[in-house]
This record gives C-alpha cells, sequence and structure tokens, in this order.
C-alpha cells in the first residue's frame, strides 16, 4: 500500500523560509515523477513544483519566481520542498502526488487528476 505523508508545514513570518518533506512508504520515489500542490479554501489547486521520472528535471510554477527548491532525498525516500522567502500569498495546504502510470512525458505536462496517491497535506501560514 502505497502512503505519501507530508510533513515541515508551519507559521513563518514574511521573509521566512520553511522546508516541507513528502515521504513516502511502499513505493521508491528515487526515480518517480512527484509534484508539489498547493490549495487555497475557496480557490483552485496549483502545481507548485514537480520533479520527472523521465530525466529528473525539475519544474516550477511561475510564482515560484526561484525562492523554492525541490529535491529528492534518496537516504530518507522523499522528496523535499525548501521554501524560501515566503509572503503572505504562499499561504496555503500544501499536498505531494505521485504519478505512477507507464506513460512518461516531462512532468509540467501532467494535470493533478493524472496523479495517483496524494498526501493529507500540510498547512503553511505566511504573515504579513
Amino acid at each position: 500500500q502505497v502512503q505519501l505523508v507530508e510533513s515541515g508545514g508551519g507559521s513563518v513570518q514574511s521573509g521566512g523560509s520553511l522546508s516541507l518533506s513528502c515521504s513516502a512508504s511502499g513505493y521508491n520515489l528515487e526515480y518517480a515523477t512527484v509534484g508539489w500542490f498547493r490549495q487555497v479554501p475557496g480557490k483552485g489547486q496549483e502545481r507548485v513544483s514537480c520533479i520527472s521520472a523521465l530525466d529528473g528535471s525539475i519544474d516550477y510554477g511561475l510564482f515560484v519566481k526561484g525562492r523554492f527548491t525541490m529535491s529528492r532525498d534518496l537516504g530518507k525516500n522523499s522528496v523535499d520542498l525548501q521554501m524560501n522567502n515566503l509572503n503572505p500569498e504562499d499561504t496555503a495546504v500544501y499536498y505531494c502526488a505521485l504519478y505512477t502510470s507507464d506513460w512518461m512525458r516531462p512532468c509540467r505536462e501532467y494535470q493533478s487528476y493524472e496523479y495517483s496517491y496524494w498526501g493529507q497535506g500540510t498547512q503553511v501560514t505566511v504573515s504579513s
């Protein structure tokens, strides 16, 4: 059984940093396509970043603007998201998701419904 668990959320002031982690059980993330998404109540879901199984490339949402870094931690079987220079617009519940289909392409092309497994989410709150 595949399970994803996010951790590392919390509350910070504008300009601060948080490091999120998405740990997996039942699936090896070393060569997996994993996405980070965020959801604000009353707004649509937004893809933050993703890492492709195809070639290991990482794609970020335009709003990231160099502030976030996604990476794999092979020792922990996790995919992490380091978020710097946070602002109140980054306040959301952050989810990680795992794509398991055999149809490989750059992860920026995947829609959220194509991801097979989702974590429970972790709240990130940024105050001004």
